[in-house]
């Protein structure tokens, strides 16, 4: 039997295990709260749309911490470099299980980004995040991605760490720095292996091409981004 046919399904079965363990709280709780509250009387019934509500949200946070824990458990990341598209790659295989724990989760933060715990479990799929910043937008590849202080990341802005050559069948990883007191602006993109220098600004719907740095004190805006004018963050 072939090395990507014993690690094919090994996928689906870690997002079930992982997955699984995250109702676990939830269910406690539940068999808990049923024997406090057993609806016998009518009353009880008024309650069950904020139970509902409250055990939503318990799953919810139950899930991003026990899959972004396991992450960081078994240490699963991957590196820069240019890997073959294949489950036989070790860092393509780490990918993928990433994608698959890190995906569902990263759709419901766009609709519930829930303050601070967004950037906790960032930091559990490896982000490094300065104090201050917000990260708005979409994050596709947290342990290539580094935002230093008082960054500001826009609704709707992506920073990928990765991009797809299906022509070679490769994947290529590079890592993305945003120095401090940055602001990405929404709806902007920032490619692999980009870097932000301090007091850079990207304004909306700007592109910053791979491996492209920007010189820090500037405000940058098109597609793809050219310098604006300069940024005095002192005199705004």
């Amino acid at each position: 039997m072939s090395k990507r046919s014993l690690r094919a399904p090994l996928i689906p079965f870690i997002a079930f295990l992982v997955f699984s363990c995250g109702v676990f709280p939830l269910a406690i709780l539940g068999w808990i709260f049923i024997h406090f509250i057993p609806f016998t009387n009518w009353w009880h019934f008024l309650l069950l749309p904020f139970i509902l509500y409250i055990a939503a949200g318990i799953l919810y946070i139950s899930e991003l911490l026990i899959s972004g824990g396991f992450i960081k458990l078994f240490k699963i990341t991957y590196q820069l470099g240019i890997y073959p598209y294949s489950l036989t790659n070790p860092m393509f295989y780490r990918w993928m299980i990433i994608c698959t724990l890190y995906t569902p989760m990263r759709k419901l933060l766009e609709m519930f980004p829930l303050g601070n715990m967004k950037n906790t479990y960032y930091r559990l799929l490896g982000m490094k995040i300065g104090t201050n910043t917000l990260v708005g937008g979409v994050i596709k590849d947290p342990c290539l991605t580094e935002f230093g202080d008082n960054v500001t990341m826009g609704e709707y802005a992506i920073v990928y760490g990765h991009i797809h050559n299906m022509e070679k069948q490769t994947i290529e990883m590079n890592r993305v720095q945003v120095g401090n007191n940055c602001v990405i602006g929404a709806g902007a993109i920032i490619m692999p292996g980009a870097v932000l220098e301090d007091n850079t600004v990207v304004a909306a719907g700007g592109l910053v091409p791979k491996n492209q740095h920007l010189s820090g004190n500037t405000i940058y805006g098109g597609v793809p981004v050219k310098p604006l004018r300069l940024n005095q963050p002192n005199q705004q």
